[in-house]
């Protein structure tokens, strides 16, 4: 048998059909990394309370029925606005006044000499010594619980901006300065776009920051918002419902990073890209 006809008897043959593949491996791998995970925490959870708590303990099995009921209720809906609507405020304003004084820290060293310190201390400040600090100047108001929120946003940020401000290019900053640009031009223009990935990691650092200060200043101050609900459905001992609200701020959280992230793709590709 000649060579082509060999070839043409090959190629006419088929191969054989491969096995069909069970529909959970066409599931990406992460992904089921991640639900068993989530399941094994679950079941985990779930005995452990059973073994070891007291009967009206949140568990997944009493958490569960309760998710439709409380996310549609009234009083969970005013709550979830009464702190979210502070801390977003509160980001607002921290993050303005940050980008500036960041900024300002990063390109002129006297002022980096002057609050570099100063910053770096209250930044490793617990949340919680500040608080009755400022109930005592504010009072047990919202006020508070907004200046709480600013100051949680506001020292991730600045440190954040600062670094992003110091790590830009040399050679960026020397063809500005060869066309001779102005400050507000080099600092708006080119060193705060160049500080995008910092930017958007401070502010997924102050996010968490602000979650934590507003939850904290209600549970302190006793004024409405989802702390305040956590804690006097705990003390009512409706732990499946306080639980939800627990599960909530987790929401926000996770929603929080998944926006940074998709920002970061968009704004910083470059970054993205490498940080892989």
């Amino acid at each position: 048998m000649s060579t082509a006809t060999r070839a043409s008897t090959t190629a006419g043959r088929t191969a054989p059909a491969a096995p069909p593949r069970p529909p959970w491996k066409r599931i990406p791998y992460r992904l089921r990394a991640r639900v068993a995970v989530g399941l094994l925490l679950l079941a985990l959870w779930e005995v452990g309370i059973r073994l070891l708590a007291p009967p009206y303990a949140a568990r997944p099995s009493t958490v569960a029925p309760v998710v439709p009921e409380v996310l549609t209720s009234e009083q969970f809906l005013t709550a979830f606005a009464g702190t979210m609507v502070p801390i977003a405020q509160g980001l607002a304003i921290g993050i303005a006044l940050a980008v500036l004084v960041g900024l300002a820290m990063g390109r002129i060293r006297w002022v980096e000499w002057a609050l570099r310190g100063y910053t770096n201390a209250l930044f490793a400040l617990p949340m919680v010594a500040v608080v009755p600090l400022i109930t005592m100047w504010l009072g047990y108001t919202e006020a508070s619980r907004l200046a709480i929120v600013i100051f949680a946003t506001y020292f991730p940020m600045v440190l954040s901006v600062y670094d992003g401000a110091r790590a830009v290019s040399g050679r960026y900053l020397e063809v500005a300065a060869t066309y001779r640009a102005p400050r507000r031009h080099v600092w708006f223009g080119l060193v705060l776009p160049a500080s995008i990935p910092y930017l958007l990691t401070g502010f997924r650092l102050a996010s968490g920051r602000a979650l934590v200060g507003a939850v904290v200043a209600e549970y302190i101050i006793s004024i409405p918002g989802l702390g305040f609900y956590i804690l006097l459905n705990a003390r009512s001992f409706r732990h499946p419902e306080a639980f939800v609200a627990v599960l909530a701020l987790a929401g926000v959280g996770v929603g929080i990073v998944v926006a940074v992230r998709w920002a970061t793709r968009r704004l910083a590709p470059w970054y993205a890209a490498e940080s892989r």
